[in-house]
């Protein structure tokens, strides 16, 4: 049955009971609730159905209004407002569980609306100044007159320590979120949804307006339901996290996503993933850096249901960088980092080898798509400047109705030992060291370790596949590094001027595959 179908059957299994729970009726979907009024029914369908009503009248922006003492706040005085943890929901139960809320200002100027669920009913979370540090008597004095309210929340859960609460996940501007895996710090983050990003036009970006967090029991994992509204679509989503913990290095959040769309959208990104790349050794010749890399992410994988796995090395260069990979139902896509040595990066404070990667599960046949991969050029490492997301074949029409379910993986997520796998790119000069060569002959050397590789003898004849979009392969040179356990793959490429350049590579054995497949998009620096 469609999602539309079963929404048609859903639908009245609820109505009786939202005509008891009071609700406001305009487009941000608001509960209502009288001073000291009971609990308003609630679970994920109820949610839905509202959700769905609301997607039928136009999109009313927030009217919230900030007091000017916080709406001003710089970065600077924003970062000195912290909240008292102390203070923080469910810090009574045993769950393990503690909601922690972040103060509006700075770019955070939206209010949004928190719930706690328990025993079937919703009722308000309420937060005021006297649950932050304000560390400046000037902010704390107009947020304790006016309080305008929060901009988001994280969950602190023992991750790493039985003893301790680390952050678990944090939902914080637009529809932003991250999560974090044993042992991991920040680094990429995820959104709820991508609505035209990079396309003609100016990019959409919805929010989460109010989020419904069930109280959650000892070693259950926390259910988080929420809304999602923007002019062009109403969501309702929900997500179930288990945390990482000693049974696993990875925390995983399922999720549910129901949207209806208000109007056309040209094109929507399904599990958008955002990251960092700055430069590896693909591209450090580019910066004047004494760290060997830096970034959050430094591929895409592809899982397809064949069991290929695909390795796309980030590139960043003064070109914008846009690739569609067409698929069918893949298995998973995400944002990767490898290399879990601090050797790797160098930075004692960034600590790039602790962010996590990014791994999403589709659940059920998504159909044809692309995922697609956004490079913007940058020169900070502040900037996130990498997007991935899917894109479904069928473009979304007014009134339509879709469902997507995946689970996401946050962690190391260090790869199987079944192919190896793509350890690093160099990209240089292509010809003979020492000797003159055309500017437009590069030179990439991809290692592949892991797998059957790490076994066999360094005198084994492997045969190479590797196409170029344009342009010539001129050169091919396999070898084993035996001193880093790797093999060592050279292509000298003729870009005879074109730009941008598509690359693939990957090593057959033993009749088989024995390695991913690299891909590689390279563009010209000048």
């Amino acid at each position: 049955m469609s999602f539309a179908a079963a929404y048609s059957y859903q639908r009245r299994s609820v109505l009786k009971l939202l005509a008891a729970g009071a609700l406001l009726g305009t487009t941000h979907t608001k509960l209502a609730f009288a001073e000291g009024a009971p609990a308003i029914p609630f679970d994920f369908d109820m949610l839905t159905e509202r959700v769905r009503t609301a997607a039928q009248r136009s999109f009313v922006p927030s009217a919230a209004k900030l007091p000017a003492g916080i709406a001003n706040l710089d970065y600077d005085a924003y970062r000195k407002i912290q909240f008292v943890p102390e203070h923080a929901m469910w810090a009574e139960s045993d769950a393990g569980y503690q909601v922690h809320a972040y103060h509006l200002g700075w770019l955070y100027l939206e209010p949004v609306q928190l719930f706690e669920v328990a025993d079937g009913g919703a009722v308000p979370m309420s937060f005021t100044a006297g649950d932050f540090d304000y560390h400046d008597a000037a902010v704390g004095a107009a947020a304790a007159s006016d309080f305008p309210g929060v901009a988001g929340f994280r969950v602190n859960y023992p991750i790493n320590h039985a003893a301790g609460f680390d952050e678990l996940v944090s939902f914080l501007g637009a529809s932003y979120f991250r999560s974090l895996g044993r042992g991991n710090i920040y680094g990429a983050s995820a959104r709820g949804l991508v609505l035209n990003s990079w396309r003609d036009g100016n990019e959409e970006f919805p929010r989460f307006s109010e989020f419904y967090l069930e109280r959650p029991t000892a070693g259950a994992p926390l259910a988080i339901n929420a809304v999602l509204d923007s002019p062009s679509v109403a969501g309702a989503y929900r997500f179930e996290i288990t945390p990482a913990g000693d049974a696993a290095q990875e925390t995983t959040i399922d999720v549910t996503a129901r949207l209806f769309f208000r109007s056309d959208v040209t094109e929507i990104g399904v599990a958008p993933l955002t990251s960092m790349y700055l430069f590896s050794e693909a591209n450090r010749a580019d910066f004047d850096d004494y760290r060997p890399q830096v970034h959050d992410s430094n591929g895409l994988l592809i899982e397809r249901p064949t069991g290929e796995v695909m390795w796309r090395a980030l590139n960043n260069s003064v070109g914008m960088g846009n690739s569609y990979l067409w698929e069918d139902s893949p298995t998973a896509f995400g944002l990767y980092q490898r290399g879990r040595d601090f050797s790797s990066y160098e930075d004692a404070g960034a600590q790039y080898e602790r962010r996590p990667s990014i791994r999403i599960e589709p659940v059920g046949a998504w159909g044809t798509g692309t995922v697609r991969l956004i490079e913007i050029p940058s020169r900070l490492e502040v900037e996130d400047n990498v997007v991935a997301f899917w894109v479904p074949s069928a473009p979304v029409k007014a009134g339509e109705a879709r469902e997507f379910r995946y689970r996401m993986v946050w962690g190391d997520l260090d790869p199987d030992n079944k192919l190896a796998y793509v350890a690093e790119t160099r990209i240089g000069q292509g010809g003979i060291s020492g000797v003159a060569s055309a500017t437009n002959l590069r030179k990439f050397v991809i290692d592949f370790k892991g797998g059957e590789l790490d076994a066999m003898p360094a005198d084994t004849q492997l045969d190479v596949l590797a196409t170029v979009s344009a342009g010539t392969v001129v050169s091919t040179t396999l070898f084993k590094v035996v001193t880093a356990g790797v093999w060592r793959l050279v292509l000298d490429v003729d870009t005879k001027g074109a730009d941008p350049l598509e690359l693939k590579a990957y090593l057959i054995g033993l009749g088989r595959k024995l390695t991913e497949t690299w891909l590689y998009q390279w563009r010209a620096t000048a």
